[in-house]
């Protein structure tokens, strides 16, 4: 890999967004990773990626602040010099009626899953321009294409559909530059981003039989960050098991 490519991964100290650091890091990646409470884990996922010979730089954001994403991109441009691709993992969960929501709940969900890939997509895509490559890789959720009724997680919902729309208008405006923007979109993945019961309560609706796991993910974001996906743009790549079709 010439020069040694540079990933920054929002959400990047556990679950899924490790995941793909370490695996990244294996291939020769350089790691930035972003997290917002997650100090302890973020020591160790350093630690874990310069196990494997990579570099990683770990760097405190709140991803939902505008502030916080340029201070991080400059932070990351300064000490690597580049970033090749912008991996979207950051983004909470909230499970309550939508007629119980308050308003603080339901910003929040927009504030920390569809605004962060808008102000840190903006701010990486000039320097990927310049350079003519990049990858953009952000995650909805299975079903969000479909634009279905959702009570209980309804705002969490809303903002994962806007990524949808938000990263093919990006793939269409980046494609002429040799920059990819995909969506993966998981549907019960054991990450620790739900609560273990509440996914074994899904089992039975999963066409595949069982729960996904951190791999499977991870195998989907290495394949679209390679050069081999190159044209592959604006796709939503379905993580499921045929869960939400």
């Amino acid at each position: 890999m010439p020069d040694s490519r540079v990933a920054l991964i929002t959400g990047g100290a556990k679950g899924i967004g490790r995941g793909i650091g370490l695996e990244l890091a294996a291939q020769g990646w350089k790691i930035a990773f972003c997290y917002r409470t997650s100090g302890g884990s973020a020591d160790e996922t350093a630690a874990a990626i310069r196990s494997k010979r990579a570099l990683a730089l770990p760097v405190r954001a709140d991803v939902s602040r505008p502030d916080d994403c340029e201070q991080l991109v400059t932070t990351v441009m300064s000490e690597l010099g580049r970033i090749d691709a912008l991996i979207n993992c950051a983004g909470p969960y909230r499970r309550v009626s939508l007629l119980d929501e308050t308003v603080e709940g339901w910003q929040e969900m927009f504030d920390n899953n569809l605004h962060p890939v808008f102000y840190l997509s903006r701010l990486v895509a000039p320097q990927m321009i310049e350079r003519k490559w990049g990858r953009i890789v952000s995650f909805s959720m299975a079903n969000a294409d479909q634009g279905v009724a959702q009570p209980q997680i309804t705002a969490h919902y809303i903002a994962k559909s806007g990524i949808l729309i938000l990263s093919r208008t990006l793939a269409r405006l980046l494609a002429p530059h040799n920059i990819t923007v995909n969506v993966v979109s998981p549907g019960f993945v054991s990450s620790g981003s739900a609560p273990e019961e509440e996914l074994q309560k899904m089992l039975k609706n999963i066409p595949a039989g069982y729960i996904g796991k951190v791999d499977d993910a991870v195998g989907v974001v290495k394949f679209l960050v390679s050069e081999e996906a190159r044209y592959v743009n604006g796709a939503n790549v379905h993580l499921s098991g045929a869960w939400g079709l």
